[in-house]
């Protein structure tokens, strides 16, 4: 059946988060050619608490694994009984990543061929919609000793393994888990020809959950190899667990260079904000400080960037996500460079501010320094925050083209701000009628373009 020999195991946690939870229990039934070796199981103390739902799925409690070993005491006796086996679970991307991730906490590698019977049902029986195991057992007529524990749980994948092979050719079932055993490991809800279109190319991938749902959106130069990296077995975190659990379906949209897909990746996450992107979700509250020192007596003055004009983007400082990290970042710079914090917009009203009155403010608010001395010393204290300057006379296109030149991108901007993308010059002229009060500011935009120009020198850079 297997070259080498076998082990059926099954966990229960203190939850589903493989950074956050812990093992509690843990079976493993060792078997080779066939026959059975060796059943072993164990409690295990998560040091942690057992959350209420938890105790009454398993009836696994807090009391039960007080006085139990915890998985770093045990884990050379769980390791020596798991290397060199295959390893079969029931959805065992859940029961590989938890392990490997205790394995990791104790300093140690763990990998194995891993054999997922949820999709070995599902390639055996693919005329039945549910593979769960209650669903399994019932089909098959399995019993299970104490379902949600670790032993009766993998009794049961043992049981459901041999009557394959009983009532089935077993040739065919050879095949099944040859196929699985080679194959990239995928989540229970992916199969092959969800990967096959996958191009190895520039682009945007998303994942979307049963209900069409988007769960997550990503960019790479290479969409099939770094949507693999998301299955790889290793759950580095917790993202990428939940991700494999609930995935159902994946989409991908080429672009021909790596700005292309930035941009996309970028308007997509705020168009529909998945629930596992944080990073280049919409950020509503978006602010940034407005100061023109070249007015007499000005003061600055935090605003939302939706009401930037990005054509003097020069008079403004820093970007920031909320109001409270602009005031933080004054406030800290103010005690930095003894700043009068009614001069730089912190205070209102009459007299000495707060600060002078701790002695950490040079005075301009009641005299003793001018307003120009202390503009100069603002300015210097402002300008590593000062927003860069458009470095082109107007409207610019940068021009991409794909690996295999097969298509070109063009894409248009101003004053920092995204216009669109066109496929060959002559859509240009769609573009030029763009009016400029159009623009729309954003801060992703902004960096995406900043840190692309900075390491792409030689790029084609077309004016229009």
């Amino acid at each position: 059946m297997f070259d080498r020999d076998t082990v059926f195991v099954d966990i229960e946690t203190t939850g589903g988060n493989v950074n956050r939870d812990r093992i509690t229990e843990i079976a493993i039934i060792t078997m080779r050619k066939g026959e059975l070796v060796s059943e072993w199981s164990t409690l295990v103390n998560p040091l942690t608490y057992i959350p209420d739902y938890i105790e009454s799925l398993t009836g696994i409690n807090d009391d039960m694994v007080r006085d139990e070993p915890s998985f770093a005491e045990i884990h050379k006796d769980i390791h020596e009984r798991l290397s060199n086996c295959v390893f079969v679970a029931h959805n065992a991307r859940f029961d590989y990543g938890f392990l490997k991730n205790e394995f990791k906490r104790c300093s140690i590698t763990f990998r194995a061929p891993v054999l997922c019977t949820v999709k070995l049902s599902r390639n055996l029986f693919p005329e039945h919609k549910r593979h769960n195991l209650d669903s399994v057992m019932q089909r098959h007529g399995l019993t299970c000793s104490a379902r949600h524990r670790a032993m009766g749980d993998a009794r049961v994948l043992f049981d459901f393994m041999h009557t394959l092979y009983s009532t089935l050719i077993p040739g065919e079932v050879d095949e099944v888990i040859h196929k699985l055993l080679k194959r990239p490991s995928l989540p229970a809800g992916i199969s092959e020809d969800d990967i096959d279109p996958l191009p190895e190319s520039t682009g945007v991938y998303l994942f979307y959950d049963k209900k069409g749902a988007p769960l997550y959106i990503g960019k790479s130069v290479n969409i099939r190899s770094r949507v693999m990296s998301h299955f790889s077995g290793d759950h580095r975190t917790a993202k990428d667990m939940k991700i494999c659990q609930t995935i159902a379906s994946i989409d991908y949209k080429q672009t021909a260079g790596e700005l292309g897909a930035l941009i996309l990746e970028s308007s997509l996450i705020k168009k529909y904000l998945p629930i596992y992107n944080h990073r280049l979700r919409r950020y509503d509250s978006l602010t940034t400080i407005n100061w023109n020192p070249d007015s007499d007596n000005s003061i600055p003055k935090i605003i939302t960037a939706d009401t930037l004009d990005p054509k003097s983007i020069s008079n403004h400082f820093g970007l920031f996500k909320t109001k409270k990290r602009a005031k933080d970042t004054l406030r800290a710079l103010a005690k930095e460079h003894q700043l009068c914090e009614k001069r730089i917009g912190l205070e209102s009203g009459k007299g000495a501010c707060f600060a002078y009155q701790l002695k950490n403010c040079k005075g301009t608010c009641v005299g003793k320094e001018s307003y120009m001395q202390h503009k100069i010393r603002m300015l210097d204290a402002l300008q590593p925050l000062k927003n860069k300057v458009w470095p082109f006379d107007g409207r610019i296109g940068i021009k991409e083209v794909s690996f295999n030149n097969k298509w070109t991108d063009i894409h248009i901007f101003e004053n920092w701000c995204y216009l669109g993308t066109v496929y060959d010059e002559d859509q240009l002229k769609q573009l030029r009628l763009f009016s400029n009060e159009e623009l729309m500011f954003d801060l992703d935009t902004y960096k995406i373009l900043i840190r692309y120009l900075k390491n792409n020198s030689g790029s084609e850079i077309i004016n229009i």
